[in-house]
C-alpha cells in the first residue's frame, strides 16, 4: 500500500497583534525560548540570516508529553501578504518518523482577532506510522505560550 502526503490543518483565535506573531516566527524565532521555556528550550540560526527563505534554523523542543527533541529546519517560503511561513524539516527526531514534513504557520485578521492557522503538511514512512497529533498540540500549546506572553509584557 502507497503512502501518501497528508494534511493537518488547525486554527485558533489569538488577542495579540498578527503582525506581531508572524514577526516573531520570521525574524525571532530564537525568542520563543524564552516565551514557551518548558516547551521549546532553543532555537539557533544555523545558516543564513533570520527571516530569509533559504536560512536554516535549529529548534530543540520539547513535545507535549514531555519527549526532548531536536530538529533542522529550512524556511521554505514566505508570504508578507498572508502573514505566512513555512518551514521544510530537513533532518532530526521528527524527519526520522516522517519521510517529509513541513510546517506552515499563518495570521489572518478575524474582527478584532486574529486566526493562527497551523498546517502540517507530511508523508509517513508506511502506514504504521502515527499521525503527527502531538506536534498539532505542541503548535496549539506554542501559540497560546507566545500570546499570553507578549500580551503580559
Amino acid at each position: 500500500m502507497s503512502v501518501q502526503m497528508k494534511k493537518m490543518v488547525s486554527s485558533t483565535e489569538i488577542k495579540l497583534d498578527g503582525n506581531v506573531f508572524h514577526e516573531i516566527f520570521r525574524y525571532r524565532p530564537h525568542h520563543i525560548s524564552y516565551m514557551s521555556p518548558k516547551h521549546v528550550q532553543s532555537v539557533d540560526l544555523c545558516d543564513g540570516e533570520w527571516g530569509n527563505v533559504g536560512s536554516v534554523i535549529c529548534w530543540n523542543f520539547t513535545t507535549h508529553d514531555g519527549k526532548k527533541k531536536a530538529s533542522k529546519n529550512i524556511i521554505e517560503a514566505i508570504d508578507e501578504a498572508k502573514k505566512s511561513i513555512t518551514f521544510r524539516v530537513t533532518e532530526g527526531d521528527i524527519k526520522a518518523v516522517y519521510k517529509s514534513f513541513a510546517f506552515t504557520v499563518q495570521v489572518d485578521k478575524v474582527g478584532d482577532n486574529n486566526l493562527v492557522t497551523w498546517t502540517l503538511e507530511y508523508e509517513k514512512q508506511d502506514e504504521n506510522t502515527p499521525e503527527p497529533d502531538g506536534l498539532m498540540k505542541l503548535c496549539f500549546i506554542l501559540t497560546k505560550d507566545i500570546e499570553a506572553y507578549n500580551l503580559k509584557n
